[in-house]
């Protein structure tokens, strides 16, 4: 059965690291019709920011109502696609992971590039932050004070985004009524 013939919405695993993975989910977001809905299950441990804010954007831009679902973690990079969802859920074990950008380059860079590589980076840092604090509609200090592991029960506790109306499943899962 195709997925256009399939009853309820696209379900995406974005599992692993997101860059390796990155053509394939943008397929798999594209095929959800604008606007459409879809369930985002997130066990990933990031991936290049750049994978990140197309991740996203496609989100965003295509006005798609996701459902985000921490299944296990969701850190890094991932956090942004994430943040995107209209609709966020995690388990008291799902686990985020809040840390400041990380540039690196496998590659012989020469001093005069690579400054201007932690500069791009640096800015781009900036920006990523800003983005998330829009996303999940809370102050930009807010993202800065979450560095480190952060447990689903926590994420809810500090307020990431309080689902409306949040109940408690019979499995534990935090999830929203609409």
């Amino acid at each position: 059965m195709s997925d256009r013939e399939r009853e309820g919405p696209i379900e995406i695993p974005l599992v692993g690291d997101l860059t390796e993975n990155a053509a394939d989910l943008c397929d798999k977001l594209l095929s959800v019709e604008p606007g459409g809905e879809c369930i985002l299950y997130f066990d990933s441990l990031g991936g290049s920011p750049y994978c990140a804010i197309a991740l996203t954007s496609l989100i965003t831009l295509r006005g798609l109502k996701a459902t985000g679902v921490v299944a296990g973690e969701c850190s890094s990079a991932a956090l942004w696609p994430f943040a995107a969802c209209a609709r966020r859920i995690v388990t008291p074990l799902s686990v985020l992971l809040f840390h400041p950008m990380k540039w690196q380059s496998d590659e012989n860079v020469e001093l005069g590039e690579a400054a201007e590589w932690a500069r791009h980076f640096a800015q781009l840092e900036i920006d990523m932050d800003r983005l998330l604090a829009d996303l999940f509609r809370c102050p930009p200090e807010r993202i800065e004070q979450c560095e480190g592991r952060v447990s689903g029960t926590c994420a809810v506790a500090r307020g990431k985004r309080t689902p409306p109306r949040a109940r408690r499943s019979s499995a534990g899962v935090r999830a929203a009524s609409s």
